[in-house]
């Protein structure tokens, strides 16, 4: 890494060693400017039978599953540390490839060095116990690894979405077999690198790039698989689960959502507008706890709008890699790709058409790169498309209540509300209130974050299935083996 610029071709890592794939090669395209950044290997079926392979191989010998969980915990933290003293080139690769500011991408490398030190250091605790029997038998159950874990990986956070898989599959003795996005493959790159210094066994970590199409449902439909992860959009999930069902593989899964925030008339709008700036505009509204449906009582309705507006209008929007390094700042980097920004111009085109009002925003920037104006749009009705869908785009869709009531329905309109919901109050009681009856699997009060690698984090209802992060992940990773003696 010198100056901005990445090597001009990436390759697939399969059984401890860059190969190339059995596919050619992929264009991956830099965002800010629409043109090629550098090519990737495509993994075909072969390659992917191959990686597979490997992973049954480490897993059968027990090369991995049968150390010391404190070694295991070593390798994993390792792996973190790799991240951390190469954190300027890592973030480099994430902004060129995926576009979100230098800033954003820092703070990425970060929370994904924190995941593979929690998890390292979490590796001894997954612990059995005793049953008790009569003086006759000894019953103990005990946790064994699943085996081969198939993940499949999107595209807007290349480095964090993918560690926060690896470091629990690994601390756990799981061998690891991941597809990235086509859209961002080459920062995983750094995550097979990680691996390979951490000396994690030949086989152990396996990460390519292939499409869905190909390489995809080799590795979901693949026999030796024996556990699946899946982050990504609610059809690709659907699409990746049917294979795997036919072999009842366990899984873990999260597909995100629409997620509420409401906004009481004793909220403190300083306090939103400052969370707004992260929740709706981090990495460009591509982010899966995202503030879109603002849902606001409408005594507050016309203030918190004008403030959204001026929130919005005040991010200049360019480059990511023009960003410059250090703390959050208002700038806002270009959407994944050109597909992804049509999408999410449909949508704001939809809410127009439909009677809502575009009072800031809804455009591209001319010129090249995927850019998108910050948009706040109001008068939404919850019928509307942007308040059904995931946007995944910078834009804030608001809408009025007037009752608590009226707020919590409007919350759980969508279907399933996704993975968060934000409530701004300083009424205690109206704050758990809402933690009782939205649909989400996080209430978070007068935030927009959830917390660090040690808390819980995975969908409700239709938003997914499966802890992602604390202690309860371990046990996504684990299979019950109970033994029973006679004395």
């Amino acid at each position: 890494m010198n100056g901005g610029i990445i090597q001009s071709y990436w390759p697939n890592y399969i059984d401890g060693a860059f190969c190339n794939g059995g596919a050619g090669r992929i264009t991956v395209e830099d965002p800010s400017t629409g043109g090629a950044l550098a090519e990737h290997a495509l993994a075909d079926a072969d390659d992917v039978g191959r990686a597979v392979a490997a992973a049954q191989r480490v897993n059968r010998s027990g090369a991995l599953a049968d150390l010391h969980p404190m070694e295991r915990g070593r390798m994993v933290r390792a792996m973190g540390e790799y991240l951390a003293r190469h954190i300027d080139e890592v973030k480099r690769t994430i902004t060129l490839e995926q576009g979100k500011p230098l800033f954003e991408a820092e703070a990425e490398v970060r929370m994904a060095a924190r995941l593979f030190e929690y998890f390292g250091s979490m590796a001894e605790s997954l612990e059995g116990r005793s049953v008790p029997c009569d003086d006759t038998r000894f019953d103990f159950t005990v946790y064994k690894p699943f085996g081969v874990s198939a993940q499949f990986i999107p595209c807007h956070y290349p480095v964090y979405i993918p560690s926060r898989a690896l470091s629990v599959a690994l601390a756990v003795g799981n061998a690891c077999v991941m597809k990235t996005s086509e859209m961002a493959p080459i920062s995983a790159s750094w995550l097979a690198l990680a691996a390979q210094e951490a000396g994690f066994p030949d086989g152990a970590v396996n990460i390519f790039c292939g499409r869905r199409s190909d390489a995809g449902t080799a590795l979901s439909r693949h026999p030796d698989i024996d556990h699946l992860v899946f982050i990504g959009q609610a059809a690709g999930a659907s699409a990746v689960l049917a294979d795997a069902s036919k072999r009842i593989v366990p899984s873990i899964v999260e597909v995100g959502g629409t997620s509420p925030t409401i906004v009481h008339e004793d909220a403190d709008l300083d306090e939103f507008v400052a969370e707004a700036r992260m929740g709706t505009y981090l990495n460009a509204g591509q982010f899966c706890c995202g503030m879109y449906r603002i849902i606001v009582h409408e005594s507050r309705y016309d203030e918190l709008v004008d403030r959204s507006v001026a929130l919005a209008e005040s991010l200049k929007v360019g480059p990511g890699i023009e960003s410059g390094d250090g703390d959050f700042k208002p700038y806002m980097g270009p959407l994944d790709s050109e597909r992804q920004l049509g999408r999410v111009l449909g949508i704001v085109e939809d809410a127009k058409r439909a009677g809502a009002k575009c009072v800031t925003g809804g455009t591209r920037l001319a010129g090249a790169g995927s850019f998108l104006r910050p948009t706040v749009l109001r008068d939404v009705d919850p019928n509307m498309r942007v308040a059904t869908e995931e946007v995944f785009g910078p834009v804030m869709a608001v809408m009025k209540f007037r009752t608590e009531s009226e707020a919590i329905e409007l919350a759980n309109s969508a279907g399933h509300s996704g993975l968060m919901c934000s409530v701004f109050t300083r009424d205690l009681g109206r704050m758990l209130r809402a933690a009782n009856q939205v649909r989400a699997g996080h209430i978070v009060a007068n935030q927009s974050a959830i917390g660090g690698a040690e808390v819980p984090f995975g969908g409700f209802g239709r938003g997914g299935h499966g802890s992602l992060k604390g202690r309860e992940a371990l046990m996504g990773y684990a299979q019950r083996k109970n033994v029973l003696l006679n004395i």
